[in-house]
């Protein structure tokens, strides 16, 4: 029998720091991670799933983890990415938040085909397709556990969660990888470069340090605190008043709308306020969360629930994965305009399409980090990523289990 051991969250939250910075190091060391735009926390959060998975393989025994506060943390990043908003962005994002939308829904349709003819090569049931494709990859580990039951009634198939769960897990190993490299090679062959270079960039948030009232100190950051605990407090108000319409949404979506409103109307109201939006302290709040979050989550993967599905998961990842990297290339970087924008844009679709939302903005962040700010791609992807992906998914994957 094997025996698991859950770590309790405070020190899952501990580790999840020690594995950041194990990473930030490794990077530092390593140039390829860093010419390739691998994320820090990617890094120290696979060399610790690789350690889990070593353990797991000498002696039987499972290493689990306790995620309280890795949820909250991408709800208070969430929120920060909301406080950074100006309404001048939002509205200069809508053409690419239309194209980016009608790009993910065409994503969802061609994950699930080549989802269903990989499934039929290797002896699966055609419905099996919705779990090598958009149920998994675009939609995540939550997607693929909620349809695992429909599956499973619709084509008999046993361990239909257990096979969502681990195309999950690889998609969002892949997704950590591609997306730095897929921007490198757009931004250097095309030779591009920030719309707004004068703007100072740390993990999709973008600050103005020179602006009065905007430097770092303990009432600065007590400052940002406040105003991201009332944008989540309201955000889990509006979270429960959409469940009751029957709209459901992702707890971080709420979070990040009433950041958007808190930092507008803020701006509105009190033009002469001491700044929250675009400051170095809601820059270093957001790269603190988000960095271990990801570490977190990457720490975190069972990564033996792949090997047990051997040569069909390593073909038809593959094959997403290739379909991946060329559609984003050859479509939707072209679509979006060839720009800077749509190079940071690419990367994080990247990770969006083969793994999850988080994924992404640590992919832009990597290349923003190295190559300058772009404002609009950080409040675009997120907004496609929550209200598109979840209604279009949805009707795709229910038509396909239905069929």
């Amino acid at each position: 029998m094997t025996a698991t051991y859950i770590l309790p969250d405070f020190l899952t939250a501990t580790l999840g720091f020690a594995v950041f910075l194990v990473g930030a190091e490794t990077n530092a060391r390593v140039v390829v991670l860093r010419r390739f735009n691998i994320p820090e926390p990617v890094t120290g959060g696979l060399m610790m799933a690789l350690l889990v998975l070593a353990i797991h393989l000498a002696t039987g025994f499972d290493i689990g983890f306790e995620l309280n506060s890795r949820d909250f943390l991408l709800v208070l990043f969430f929120a920060g990415i909301g406080l950074n908003a100006r309404l001048s962005d939002l509205l200069a994002g809508g053409k690419p938040l239309v194209l980016l939308s009608i790009l993910t829904i065409l994503t969802i349709i061609a994950q699930n085909v080549i989802g269903a003819l990989g499934a039929g090569l290797f002896g699966y049931p055609l419905q099996a397709g919705v779990l090598f494709g958009s149920a998994a990859l675009i939609g995540g580990h939550g997607t693929a556990i909620a349809w695992a039951p429909d599956v499973a009634q619709a084509s008999g198939l046993a361990g239909a969660a257990e096979l969502g769960v681990a195309v999950a897990t690889l998609g969002l190993v892949l997704a950590a990888l591609v997306g730095g490299p897929i921007a490198k090679y757009l931004i250097e062959t095309h030779r591009l470069s920030p719309d707004r270079p004068d703007e100072v960039n740390t993990i999709g948030i973008t600050a103005d340090p020179d602006r009065a009232g905007a430097e770092i100190n303990h009432k600065s950051i007590m400052r940002t605190l406040f105003y991201l605990n009332v944008a989540i407090i309201l955000g889990f108000f509006l979270h429960a008043a959409l469940q009751e319409a029957g709209l459901k949404l992702p707890l971080f979506v709420p979070c990040l709308i009433m950041g958007i409103v808190i930092a507008n109307l803020r701006a509105a109201l009190f033009p002469n306020a001491r700044p929250v939006t675009r400051t170095p302290s809601l820059a270093l709040i957001s790269e603190f969360a988000l960095g271990a979050f990801l570490a977190m989550s990457l720490m975190s993967l069972q990564l033996w629930t792949i090997a047990e599905l051997g040569l069909a998961i390593a073909v038809i990842m593959l094959a997403q994965t290739v379909f991946t990297v060329l559609f984003v290339i050859y479509v939707l970087f072209p679509l979006m305009g060839r720009g800077y924008r749509a190079a940071v844009l690419s990367a994080g679709f990247g990770g969006f399409a083969l793994g999850a939302t988080p994924t992404a903005i640590a992919n832009m962040t990597a290349v923003t980090k190295r190559y300058g700010p772009s404002p609009i791609a950080f409040v675009v992807l997120p907004l496609v990523s929550a209200f598109i992906v979840d209604i279009a998914n949805a009707v795709v994957i229910q038509t396909i289990v239905n069929f």
